[in-house]
Order: structure tokens, then C-alpha cells, then sequence
């Protein structure tokens, strides 16, 4: 049951869910961390011999409390990549597309650029202790062998929904107001100079704006780390 909650886990979870990550380093590493577990965290199951049905709903409840935690921290890990996107839009590079090599998956340019040094300012932010600490924490919450309210996991996946959308807008918001400031002062150049080809001379200012306004920010990512790390411990069901 341990190794089932914990493989889930790490079925979805980003930077060990990536796709880039072989398939026998994510085996042992579930199996390594099953061992551990199971010698720290009792299990409290009455039955030791349960009937064959019984054992498999109890299997299917630690799958569907891995994967809702994984999840969870996918929503939030997310908000990076869908404030690049915001941003990618804004810069006229919705069309642009790349294979991304962390997931396998068809991505913009900017938002998997801004996705690697989230993920390289988490990992050294000792973000991989984070998700083992969560591991515990579920044990403390819902032992193994015991079934977990949906009702919770649902409330927790929905916020971190909702979360993600927040604080995606909030990473994209400065460089937002960058690009209304740029809107302004082109329909401003289109009234006085009427001859001037605007959108032809807005598409290279726009790529260029932000370019500039994601150098200028990434630096600051480290501070939206500690932020997505506080809200991870804090949306987990339990």
C-alpha cells in the first residue's frame, strides 16, 4: 500500500514526474522510499489478512491519495508556465512552439524557459526535502489503509486550481502593465504620425519588451519560490 501511494505520487509530481526522468530511476527511488517509510510509519490496519476485494479498494484509496497529492503540487508548479504563456501571448508568440524536453509535450519557448529555472531555484532551494516531508505529513493525516474523504481531496485539487491562476496573473502582472504601457504609446505614435506603420514596428518592440521585462524579473523568481513552497504546505488535504 506504501509503494502505491508513493508511486502515484511521484507519477505526477513535477520535476520527478517529468518524462525526462528515466522510467528505472523513478522505480527505485519509489521502492527506496517505500522501504523507509515502512520502517518509520506504522501500519494501522486492523485485518492483517484482508479479503482479496477489500485489499484491492484499499489499494485503489492510496492511488487516488498519491495521485490527488501529486496534483496538487502540478497545479501549483504550474503557475510559472502559465504566466509564460500570458507573457508569450502578449509578445505575439502564441504560434511559436517547441517540443519541451522535461515533459515530452508541445510548449512555448518562453514559458519552458522560465518552467527550468523555477525548477533549478527549487531544487536548490532543497525542494525535493519538501516533497518528502509531504510524504510524511499524508501519513500523519490519512494512515495507510485508511480511505480518504474525496470530498477533501477534491477541496484541495480546486484550490490549487484556483491558486495557480492567481498566482500565475501575479508573476505575469508587472510585465502586463509593461505591455499596456507599450499599447499606449503606439496608439499615441498611430494619431500623430498617421503614415507610420504600427503594426509592422509593434511586433519586434513587443518582442523585445519582453525579453527585457524577463531578465529583469527572473532574478526575482527565487522569492516566488519560497511563496509556491509556503502555499504547497498549506493547500495539502489532510
Amino acid at each position: 500500500m506504501m509503494l502505491t501511494r508513493i508511486s502515484t505520487f511521484f507519477l505526477v509530481v513535477p520535476v520527478f514526474g517529468w518524462k525526462s526522468i528515466p522510467i528505472r530511476i523513478k522505480v527505485s527511488l519509489a521502492v527506496l522510499l517505500t522501504i523507509f517509510f515502512s520502517m518509520i510509519t506504522p501500519l494501522r490496519i486492523e485485518n492483517q489478512h484482508p479479503p482479496l476485494l477489500e485489499a484491492i479498494l484499499m489499494l485503489v484509496n492510496e492511488g487516488t491519495y498519491g495521485l490527488a497529492l501529486g496534483l496538487i503540487l502540478a497545479l501549483l508548479f504550474a503557475a510559472v508556465k502559465f504566466s509564460g504563456r500570458i507573457v508569450e501571448r502578449q509578445m505575439g508568440l502564441a504560434m511559436a512552439s517547441i517540443m519541451d524536453p522535461l515533459t515530452g509535450e508541445s510548449s512555448q519557448p518562453l514559458g519552458s524557459l522560465m518552467e527550468m529555472m523555477f525548477a533549478l531555484l527549487f531544487l536548490s532551494a532543497n525542494g525535493h526535502h519538501l516533497f518528502l516531508l509531504i510524504i510524511s505529513r499524508s501519513y500523519d493525516a490519512f494512515p495507510a489503509g485508511s480511505t480518504p474523504s474525496v470530498t477533501i481531496l477534491l477541496d484541495g485539487i480546486v484550490r490549487a486550481g484556483s491558486t495557480m491562476l492567481v498566482a500565475g496573473l501575479k508573476l505575469a502582472a508587472p510585465m502586463l502593465a509593461a505591455f499596456l504601457v507599450l499599447l499606449v504609446v503606439l496608439a499615441i505614435l498611430a494619431r500623430m504620425v498617421q503614415e507610420m506603420n504600427i503594426l509592422f514596428i509593434s511586433l519586434p518592440l513587443r518582442v523585445g519588451l519582453g525579453l527585457f521585462m524577463v531578465v529583469i524579473f527572473l532574478p526575482l523568481m527565487s522569492t516566488f519560490v519560497s511563496e509556491i513552497a509556503d502555499l504547497m504546505g498549506k493547500l495539502l488535504p489532510g
